[in-house]
Order: structure tokens, then C-alpha cells, then sequence
């Protein structure tokens, strides 16, 4: 197969185009390289990739999604068989600060994927969704067959709208999608901006970390690995018809058309609380912090009801926090040069 990865320099993207080439697919990535945390690390991502055994069958394109121009000529000359779109504009709090960059990223650029996979015959379209769309829900767990309306953030809304968007591509022209919710995706090579890396780095500098909703948060943290796991199996199985599906009772989930969104998640809500101290066993050092209401945007809990995925692909994520935790901890020491 030869398989689009967008957001290739990202945290999942770069995760997903290894374990691509390892099974000897052939992987196009594309990224824009922006500055929203540091390009350095996104660059090194993409230098790791390119370190593979397979690497020879991996190109990376500086490219942003939201380049319509770009994108149409990329799709025209490569000739791929799938796409993993895991390029957007990430961060419920920046989407408070920015939100042009959530219309132009998330929306924008999932319209050009859409085109693209649309003219060029693409067989599935895998996509990111997010956690996030259950907004204002306090139904546990989350499930996706309940009523996701209610958003409180514009990156959630973006999310939500793409899984719109798909929908009406897969009823008018036949494209199978597949959105995937991800619950709190952590693990080596992580992001900055989130919460295990920010408090890795102000732990070990004896800094306090920020603990808002005063450590009362509960998060389906979920390892990157079982991620790319749930990603690929998915992405094998490209969305089929709802036989079954009727517009007087309406399944949220599936659809007439090859439509099928998921929730990706761990399945086991952990209190951020206990996320914290399993992070100070695995560096050997106490947190100082500073507890803090919750913020704009953010949801007090999240909990994935995953059945769907383990019964349509057999997902089963298997990675404890600990064994999870220690994993990056272990990634972060050796990527900053850090001598325990």
C-alpha cells in the first residue's frame, strides 16, 4: 500500500508512519512544521522515522493541509491507496487564544483531504477526531452512540464538524471514513503542550507544576502504542455500511453510507492525581503544586466506551500507566540529555 500520513512530524503522525514502513508500506508525510510548541522536536520525529530499517519507502513533504493548491497537486501526482489525516490545529486552550487557526487547520484542511481522497479514488480514509466532542456530557462512559451537540471549545466543534463532513462525502460519493476519538494519547516522543510532558520537564527543574480543577480531573490516558495499534487495524478495515441503520431510530455511530466513527481510549479513567504520582515514582522526585480551578474549554472527565472498536477490529490496549509512564520518562531523559 502506498499511504498519506498527514501531520507525519506530530506525536501520533510520526508513531503511525513507522509502524507503516516496519510492515513495508510505502509512507508519504506531510507536515507543516509549524511553531505552535517546538519545530525542533517535529523535526527529530522526522528524522527518527527516517533512521527505520524501511526508510527508503518514506518521503516527507513540507506541506499545510490548508494549501488547497498544494494538496490538490500532491494527491494528483502520488497516487495513494489510503489516508491517515492526523494533521490539525491541536490544544483545547489555544482554540480559546487563536481560533482562526482551528477554521484554517481543522476545517479548511479536512475539506482539501476530503477533495482529494474524492477525485483520486482513495479506499479508506482514516481521520482524528477527538474526546473532546462529548463536550457538555456527563453520561459515563462515553459512548458513541450518545448525543454529541454540546460542545465547549472551538477545537471540539472543529472535530465535531469533520465527522459531519465525512459523512456527507461517504453518502454522496461512496468514500469510506473513519473517525477516530482519542482519549488523552500520551507516551515517548509526546507532545509539550500536554500534561505528562509539562510536568516531566517543571518536576525535574524543581519548578511547580499547574494542577487545575485542583487534580480533580479523571483522563482515559492512553499509551501511544495501543493508539498506532487501534489506527492500523482500523485503517485495514475500511468503513462499511450499516445494513441495519434507520433514519427513524438513528445510530450516531454508523450510517447507510460507509461512515463509522470510534472512540480510542484505554477504557480505564485514571484521576490525575495518581497520573501525577506515578510520574514521581518514575523519576524518583516529589511535584510542588499549585492547584488551580479548571480551565475555559476543559471537561472534568473522560471515560471511553471502546465495544464497538474491540468488537469491529479487535482492539485491545494492553499498556498499563506505569509501564506507560516509565516508557516516556525513560524517552524524555534520553532525548534531553538528562543523567538520572
Amino acid at each position: 500500500m502506498k499511504i498519506l500520513v498527514t501531520g507525519a512530524a506530530g506525536f501520533i503522525g510520526a508513531h503511525v508512519s513507522k509502524f507503516l514502513l516496519a510492515r513495508g508500506d510505502e509512507v508519504v508525510g506531510i507536515d507543516n512544521l509549524n511553531d505552535y510548541y517546538e519545530v525542533s522536536l517535529k523535526e527529530a520525529r522526522i528524522k527518527d522515522i527516517q533512521a527505520q530499517e524501511n526508510a527508503a519507502k518514506f518521503s516527507f513533504i513540507k506541506l499545510d493541509v490548508a494549501d488547497r493548491a498544494g494538496m490538490e497537486a500532491l494527491f494528483a501526482t502520488q497516487g495513494f491507496d489510503k489516508v491517515v489525516h492526523l494533521a490539525a490545529q491541536a490544544g483545547v486552550r489555544y482554540s480559546i487564544e487563536n481560533p482562526h487557526a482551528y477554521i484554517d487547520a481543522n476545517i479548511v484542511g479536512f475539506m482539501n483531504i476530503l477533495e482529494g481522497c474524492r477525485h483520486h479514488n482513495i479506499q479508506h480514509l482514516v481521520y482524528a477526531s477527538s474526546s473532546s466532542v462529548y463536550g457538555a456530557n456527563e453520561k459515563m462512559p462515553f459512548s458513541v452512540e450518545d448525543n454529541v451537540d454540546h460542545p465547549v471549545s472551538l477545537y471540539a466543534a472543529s472535530k465535531k464538524a469533520n465527522e459531519l463532513m465525512a459523512h456527507t462525502y461517504s453518502h454522496l460519493y461512496g468514500l469510506p471514513t473513519t473517525g477516530l476519538r482519542f482519549f488523552t494519547v500520551y507516551g515517548p516522543w509526546g507532545r509539550p503542550d500536554m500534561a505528562l510532558f509539562k510536568f516531566t520537564n517543571a518536576i525535574i527543574k524543581g519548578e511547580p507544576i499547574k494542577v487545575f480543577n485542583y487534580g480533580n480531573h479523571r483522563r482515559d490516558f492512553t499509551y501511544i502504542d495501543d493508539i498506532v495499534q487501534g489506527i492500523i487495524a482500523t485503517l485495514d478495515h475500511p468503513a462499511q455500511s450499516n445494513p441495519n441503520w434507520q433514519g427513524t431510530n438513528p445510530d450516531s455511530s454508523s450510517s447507510k453510507a460507509p461512515w463509522r466513527v470510534y472512540n480510542i481510549g484505554a477504557q480505564t479513567p485514571v484521576h490525575l492525581l495518581e497520573y501525577i504520582e506515578t510520574l514521581e515514582d518514575a523519576l524518583g522526585m516529589k511535584a510542588k503544586k499549585e492547584l488551580l480551578p479548571m480551565q475555559p474549554g476543559d471537561v472534568p472527565d473522560t471515560y471511553a466506551d471502546v465495544e464497538a472498536l474491540v468488537k469491529d477490529v479487535d482492539y485491545r490496549p494492553t499498556t498499563s500507566i506505569k509501564e506507560g509512564v516509565a516508557n516516556f520518562v525513560s524517552w524524555y531523559k534520553g532525548y534531553y540529555g538528562i543523567v538520572s
